[in-house]
């Protein structure tokens, strides 16, 4: 029987399972789970994940949820997987495994707490929240500090020091581009000092083609509207109202 992925592609950790089915030729039946129009909340989805969040899987009649569980999963379940997406090596794999943990506790609660409260929650019916935002951006600093001082090694282009890239590679990097829909000067104070972590992404993303991409076309898309958006209300300020500019000389 064909893999059904119960996936969103707005959803970071949706889009690491669909990539890496893609990357390695495992077959799949892809289920669109609205996330805007609440699908998962809905009771069919619920028979196939109680917890009601997205990504989740069935293989014949075995379903599974959380994406870190998925991807382990489809790395030993299915055969012709290359070793280093998960090492059978039992060092290399806790080791692989202290990053993915790590992740859900740390990246992923900064990043997605900061672009919740300062471009999304409005899509959700929900008011921007300045001080959710502050607090989430302090753990997301912090844990692009640590990915750029403990998990990226002096050798290797990839996570642990390795030369090639792991599940755990996939899941930091898809998180990460999250941070395409903010406003470009925001990224750019956010990300723009950590330029081992902009390299690693780089070489992740090439090492990941041409699906990476095109899995991320949906955020790309998200992107040029939230920047529509904020064109379209900076130029209903009257020009009166608008802060004035000063430019000094050098």
């Amino acid at each position: 029987m064909t893999l059904k992925l119960y996936v969103d592609r707005m959803s970071q950790p949706s889009r690491a399972v669909i990539i890496f089915c893609k990357l390695n030729g495992i077959d799949f039946e892809e289920i669109h789970i609205n996330l805007s129009k609440r699908q998962q909340l809905s009771p069919e989805f619920k028979e196939i994940n109680p917890m009601k969040q997205v990504p989740a899987i069935m293989d014949g009649r075995f379903k599974l949820f959380e994406s870190h569980a998925i991807l382990r999963y489809l790395a030993c379940a299915f055969p012709g997987i290359a070793d280093h997406w998960y090492p059978a090596d039992l060092y290399k794999r806790a080791k692989v495994d202290s990053v993915l943990d790590w992740h859900h506790s740390n990246l992923r609660r900064g990043t997605a707490g900061y672009i919740f409260n300062t471009v999304l929650a409005p899509a959700f019916g929900l008011p921007l929240n300045p001080q959710a935002a502050a607090e989430a951006k302090k753990v997301l600093l912090a844990s692009l500090a640590n990915i750029e001082s403990v998990w990226l090694q002096r050798k290797g282009r990839f996570l642990l020091g390795s030369g090639q890239p792991s599940i755990a590679d996939l899941s930091l990097v898809c998180e990460l581009m999250e941070l395409e829909i903010l406003d470009e000067k925001d990224r750019e104070r956010i990300i723009g000092p950590y330029k081992r972590v902009l390299k690693w992404m780089d070489d992740t993303k090439n090492a990941m083609e041409p699906h990476f991409q095109e899995v991320h076309v949906i955020l790309f898309k998200a992107k040029e509207k939230f920047q529509r958006q904020r064109y379209d209300v900076g130029s209903s300020i009257p020009q009166s109202s608008r802060k004035p500019e000063f430019h000094s000389k050098m």
